[in-house]
Parts: C-alpha cells; structure tokens; sequence
C-alpha cells in the first residue's frame, strides 16, 4: 500500500444480544481482528453496556429501539465520528434501533457507513408490510446517501438473499419472508446498474441505484458465503445458510476493497452468535 493510503477494516455483525455475544467469546474474536470501524445489529442491551463490553478506546454511537430489550444497531470506531444520523422513510415511521449512519474523517476523506438491521418480516402479515416500508425507505435514503458522500457503505444484517446463490435451501423458502420475490426485487434494484431500468425477479421495475454488493463481487459466482445458520438441528454443521448479512457499498469504495472474510467459526460451540462476522478492508 502506497504512502499517505490508510487501511480501514470495517466489521459488520448482528450479535443477537451483545452481552450474550460477550459471554460465549465474542471480546476474543474483536481483540484478535485489528477492527476500525464495527457495525453491531440486534445490540438489546443500554449504551452503558456496550462501553464496558468494548471499553474506553471505542468510541460508541448507539440506536436503541423503542421497545426495550429489541433490536438494537451500533457503530464502535477508533476515531471518533464527525457527524451521525438515524432517520430513514416516511416521517412517522418507526426505524428506531435499525439505522444508524455516521461520517468518519479517514485521510482527509469523509467516509460514510450504515449499521443497518431490517425487519425479519412475515408474509401476510403486518410485519412484512413494515418490512416493505422499510425497504422503500432504504431505496429512497440509498441515492441521497450516495450524493452525500462517494465513499460509503451501508452494512448489516438485511434480512433478504437476493440470489439462489444466498440461500442453500432457496426452493423451500421462495415464499417465507428473507427471499421472497418482492423482498429481492429490492436488491435488484439496489445493486442494478446506477440510472438503468431494472426488471426485479417479482416482475416489477425501477431505476437501478449502482450500489456494489461486495460481498458477491468477492465471492463471484458461488454458493454462499453463507453468514447466518439456524442454531437447530445440523444446519450449522452442514453449511445450510444464509447469506443476508452484507456490505453494499458506492462503487468509489467499493473499487478500494483489498480484503474480503466471513468470520464462520471453526465449530458449532465455538459459536457466539448464529450470525457470523462479515470483515471487509478498504484503502482510503
């Protein structure tokens, strides 16, 4: 890496209850990884409780949701960041504790990153329509964000597979909510070709927004890598995954990616959430 480069190591987990995370080895694996910036989803814990878990040398922005003990996203940094937001979609809509963006001054260079955690969703049911609304939030907020600053990136547990690729099980879940055709229609779009109109896998149409699945442009054309795995039965065990954890981003930070991982542990009970940890360098 040249002179006047810095490497900035960005990390994305849903820890499906940080404290819980921190008890089965989760303060291991971070002191270990040499992270930057770290996005956590379903935090369900007080801001309190994340200071004494990571400690004073990060310095925390943290979204709580409304109910208590729910949800839940932050952003943990070395480097203090300048600025943060946390509205998305219409303006009495509800994204308390599911979207949290801030801006971080890296050489110079404003780079913007979301910890963002959507909806699990239910088909047919209230749920999935605020998981749709949502969505529509995220596909107005994507553009602006863009225009806001060239190098960002929005990660996080979506909730979504966008490809068969993403789901090792895709024929028997193409109507449970994560890969409906109207949820991945979605992901279409946002990954579709920057002003382009994009048919979605639903049928319908829109403008494709340019965003950069990093994730898939490292992987290629592969099954998985899958980041989330039902902690029943062998799913685990037999690699029956998910892949809905990502990192999108502009394609002015997506062209500095310079390392790729997900962090799948070794063994099913050295597990300490059933997401895994998405890791992803970037040279600012």
């Amino acid at each position: 890496m040249s002179s006047g480069t810095t490497n900035l190591r960005i990390a994305s987990i849903n820890t499906n209850g940080i404290r819980a995370a921190f008890r089965k080895g989760m303060g291991a694996w971070l002191d270990a990884r040499d992270v930057d910036i770290l996005a956590i989803q379903e935090v369900r814990a007080s801001t309190e409780d994340i200071e004494g878990l990571l400690g004073p040398e990060w310095n925390i922005l943290h979204d709580a949701a409304t109910a208590k003990g729910r949800a839940g996203v932050a952003l943990a940094s070395r480097a203090a960041a300048s600025i943060h937001r946390v509205a998305i979609g219409e303006e009495e809509f509800d994204s308390a504790g599911r979207w949290l963006e801030a801006d971080y001054e890296v050489n110079g260079q404003i780079v913007t990153v979301v910890s963002a955690y959507v909806h699990s969703g239910e088909d047919g049911t209230p749920k999935q329509v605020e998981k749709y609304r949502f969505l529509d939030g995220m596909a107005a907020r994507l553009p602006e964000i863009a225009a806001h600053s060239p190098l960002a990136v929005v990660v996080g547990d979506l909730n979504v597979g966008h490809r068969t690729l993403d789901i090792r099980n895709w024929k028997g879940n193409v109507k449970r909510a994560g890969f409906l055709p109207k949820e991945r229609a979605y992901f279409d779009r946002f990954f579709g070709e920057a002003g382009a109109t994009v048919e979605g896998v639903d049928g319908s149409t829109g403008p494709g927004l340019g965003w950069v699945d990093i994730g898939r442009q490292q992987a290629g054309e592969v099954d998985g890598p899958y980041t989330w795995w039902s902690w029943r039965g062998q799913a685990f065990d037999n690699d029956t995954g998910w892949r809905i954890d990502y990192q999108m981003a502009t394609p002015g930070l997506a062209a500095r990616v310079t390392g790729y991982s997900v962090d799948r542990a070794a063994a099913h009970d050295e597990r300490w959430s059933d997401h895994t940890p998405v890791v992803v360098d970037y040279a600012i």
